[in-house]
């Protein structure tokens, strides 16, 4: 042992300082900020590198696992969370059927998502029929009006089975305000009968009954930040209403769960449930429950569907697969992976085996249910937190400002906020800002729709929701439908064909091409690259044989000087000409008469449809 001390004893740590001389060197010039420096989504920066210095100030660090504010976790002992799979009921012993039949799969939490109108005695019989609720987690969506009954009818089951109240571990998700943040419809008269459901469930101290369903958010394109900020206004809203109305604060606040996305920022989402459980439990320590116990924020995470996508759906499994992991990391209570092919088929029985599995991998394998909070004392995670945390108050305090989550929502500024984001994040995606793997970037050139749409968004009332309402809504499109969109549309009316007209610096031409190819295959066209031809003349007659409806000049920018405008006057209008690139003898070809170019700073979308108008598609 002493040898080994006077062994690191030799090396002397270098200083922050050291650091940014030596970075500042290898930069060349560059400037440091523009080079390393991330400006986030959400209002702060990331630094290339964190020392132990960065979390002097940091109080999370010294945080213990189950203890308050809970930052790193409601458990000490172990990180196990809930493997849930939800159910839409349509025949309560079907969904008998199929429930029975997951939990031989691994599934330990089920999701019923239940019509109003099937809301009885005999549809909980059927349902719960052989399935053992001190032992299974069991979930409830239905309709907010319907829920006081459902929960009365729950209590009745329950003791009649004899179970033990402790163990019984489950929720019915009743967030009436859901449909008043995405849907603008008035609920307000809905509100007052949350404390029915709360005394109707009040000895079952693990069944919870109010819900905050920012996974909407989350799936409207919120950024992290939002999404914590809102739905923390969100869940102090109904806390208040409950106090207000009469109800034990230790009892409100367990009535309270909240249901959460999770983007594929992988750190970042980590780093977001820390900062969920630190600052929740921050907001109900200030009603002055008797048991820090209340203060513990309960989370079922599901997977984004926002960034999925209709085109290399399989892609969507590297997604989800990841998201699964920030929240598993993040110590969350319950998860739900969604099915891969869920942006255009009703979920079948392979793609839940899936989804089913990729939990099932993370636990059984990788241990993520093992270690609690391994992300503790990471100084970068340790950032993430504290900056989120910052961030996220910020919004909450607004809100506050404003009168509350429902004065707010009412007023339409937490729509406006989020809706804005959504058409940012469309714009960034339009010109890969933001990447979307096989659709906006790297496509599957051969790839086609097979008749595959875009699935209509449904609702566990069972109707179509038409009416007009009194307040503003949330516009909520996935962030791939637009170009998901021009290419089905391409692929159903015509599809061009573009050809590289590959000459000159070999590895400009090259580098051009693989650029042009994955640009235009964005909008399903059929794309032809090539080794390279000796004269622009041999190109275009080459493009001409393919029968090319667009000619694609791939060079280095100082020999555009000399191919361009001869490769166009040689074409003649038999086909679109573009060049790849924005040299600096543009206003000259210009002047010659050419006008497609395609580079980065080109909005993709909006160029392919573009392209898609002059050749008539």
């Amino acid at each position: 042992m002493a040898d080994k001390e006077k062994l690191f004893t030799e090396f002397t740590a270098p200083t922050t300082q050291e650091w940014l001389d030596k970075i500042e060197v290898d930069l060349k010039g560059a400037d440091f900020q523009k080079r390393l420096v991330w400006r986030t989504n959400e209002g702060f920066n990331v630094q290339p590198f964190y020392r132990r210095e960065d979390l002097a100030n940091l109080k999370t660090p010294d945080a213990l696992p189950g203890e308050f504010p809970y930052v790193r976790g409601n458990k000490k002992d172990s990180n196990v969370w809930y493997v849930r799979q939800n159910i839409l009921v349509d025949d309560p012993k079907e969904a008998n059927k199929k429930a029975l039949d997951i939990l031989n799969k691994g599934i330990d939490s089920l999701g019923f998502k239940l019509p109003g109108k099937l809301v009885s005695k005999d549809t909980v019989e059927a349902l719960l029929d052989n399935i053992f609720c001190d032992i299974v987690e069991v979930n409830f969506c239905t309709c907010p009006r319907h829920s006081v009954e459902l929960a009365q009818i729950l209590v009745e089951y329950f003791s009649k089975k004899g179970y033990d109240k402790e163990k019984v571990v489950g929720s019915i998700e009743w967030d009436p305000m859901q449909k008043l943040v995405m849907k603008g419809k008035d609920v307000t008269p809905v509100l007052a009968i949350a404390p029915q459901l709360v005394e109707a469930l009040k000895d079952y101290p693990n069944f919870r009954c109010v819900a905050v369903n920012s996974n909407a958010l989350n799936n409207a394109g919120a950024y992290i930040v939002q999404e914590l900020g809102y739905a923390l206004a969100w869940g102090n809203e109904y806390l208040q209403q409950l106090t207000d109305a009469g109800v034990d604060v230790d009892l409100a606040a367990k009535s309270i769960k909240f249901n959460m996305g999770v983007s594929e920022n992988y750190f970042m989402e980590i780093a977001k449930f820390r900062a969920a459980r630190l600052l929740w439990a921050q907001i109900v320590k200030q009603y002055e429950p008797k048991s820090d116990c209340a203060c513990k924020m309960i989370v079922n995470a599901t997977t984004s569907t926002y960034n999925q996508t209709l085109f290399d759906s399989y892609v969507n499994l590297l997604r989800s697969q990841t998201e699964a992991m920030s929240a598993a990391l993040g110590s969350v209570h319950s998860m739900v992976v969604t099915p891969f092919d869920a942006p255009y088929e009703e979920a079948t029985d392979f793609s839940e085996r899936i989804a089913r599995n990729q939990q099932l991998l993370i636990k059984e394998e990788s241990h993520f249910d093992r270690i609690v909070d391994p992300s503790a004392g990471s100084y970068y995670i340790e950032h993430l937190t504290d900056a989120l945390a910052t961030e996220a108050w910020k919004i909450f305090l607004k809100v506050e400002e404003e009168g509350g989550f429902l004065a707010a929502v009412k007023a339409g500024t937490i729509q406006d906020d989020i809706n804005a984001t959504n058409v940012k994040r469309h714009g960034d995606a339009a010109k890969r800002k933001e990447f979307l793997l096989g659709t906006n970037q790297f496509p599957n050139f051969t790839e086609k729709s097979e008749g595959k749409k875009a699935k209509a968004c449904g609702c566990c009332c069972g109707h179509a929701d038409e009416e007009e309402h009194p307040f503003k809504a949330i516009s909520s499109t996935r962030l791939a439908a637009d170009f998901e969109d021009l290419r089905i549309h391409t692929e159903e009316t015509k599809v061009p064909t573009a050809f590289m007209l590959t000459i000159g610096n070999l590895a400009m031409r090259q580098a051009r091409a693989q650029f042009s190819c994955n640009f235009l295959a964005c909008a399903g066209y059929k794309v032809i690259d090539n080794l390279g031809f000796k004269t622009v003349e041999e190109g275009v007659d080459a493009a001409l044989e393919a029968k090319a409806d667009i000619v694609v000049i791939c060079s280095s920018d100082d020999e555009y000087a000399e191919y361009a405008i001869p490769a166009f006057k040689y074409l003649n209008g038999r086909a679109m000409f573009v060049v790849a690139g924005a040299p600096a003898c543009m206003e000259d070809l210009k002047a010659a008469g050419i006008e497609n170019y395609i580079h980065v700073k080109c909005n993709v979308l909006e160029t392919l449809k573009e392209y898609n108008q002059k050749l008539g598609i």
